[in-house]
């Protein structure tokens, strides 16, 4: 009886790592759906219809972690997702890591929600290669707030990709210069049950997860909307 005990218990040991960890992937799709839910209902304080409505894939980083003791840190787990060729309908999602480090006098922690629209097909190269820092490689800028803000101006207009923060319900253009993004292959095992790239995701066939259902079904509303 107490070798049978030890058995059981040393198979619910080797198992419980993957079953919290896809627990955990689940809960950050749910967390990225919530951000997206309040990025396209925050009316006048949110990202500008029209530049969701012109991207061609959008990145949600749900509870973004920020410290710093002189050297400042940032580190995020979340998704991207990029419409069809045809321009409806949007990709399964893609997992994704976002790292940067920045210098200067400050101190404590902080957590916010990130959220990147994708702006044309040299920003979507980007997100499709191995890894990539803002700044460099791909061009950024933070993204005007409100929903009829004007999108015409030059950083706007010039950026590959724009970026947003959502602090206590509120919407913000942030600048992520120096932050590197680059795919999360082990979340993406975990979602999909097998080893795949992001560029596989993000330009293939590929079933979503049922976890992610509310995070589509979102999405879809929003290229409704788009081609109305």
């Amino acid at each position: 009886m107490f070798r049978r005990y030890m058995a059981v218990l040393a198979v619910a040991s080797a198992l419980a790592p993957a079953i919290f960890a896809a627990t955990e992937a689940d809960k950050r799709l749910d967390a990225a759906a919530d951000l997206l839910t309040d990025m396209m209902g925050a009316s006048d304080k949110g990202v500008p219809q029209d530049l969701m409505n012109r991207s061609q894939c959008v990145i949600l980083v749900p509870g973004l972690k920020k410290a710093g003791f002189i050297v400042g840190a940032k580190y995020g787990r979340g998704f991207a997702v990029c419409r069809h060729a045809s321009g409806t309908g949007w990709s399964a999602p893609a997992a994704i890591r976002i790292e940067g480090g920045s210098f200067g006098l400050q101190i404590g922690a902080s957590e916010q929600d990130i959220l990147l629209l994708v702006m044309n097909d040299t920003g979507m190269k980007h997100l499709l290669s191995n890894k990539f820092t803002l700044g460099a490689e791909a061009t950024a800028a933070a993204g005007p707030v409100g929903r009829d803000a004007s999108a015409q101006t030059d950083a706007v207009l010039r950026a590959e990709m724009l970026s947003y923060s959502r602090s206590r319900g509120l919407f913000a253009g942030i600048s992520l210069q120096g932050a590197t993004l680059r795919p999360d292959g082990d979340a993406n095992e975990e979602m999909y049950g097998k080893a795949m790239s992001n560029k596989a995701i993000l330009t293939g066939e590929v079933k979503a997860p049922a976890a992610a259902d509310k995070m589509e079904t979102l999405l879809n509303k929003n290229s409704s909307r788009r081609t109305k």
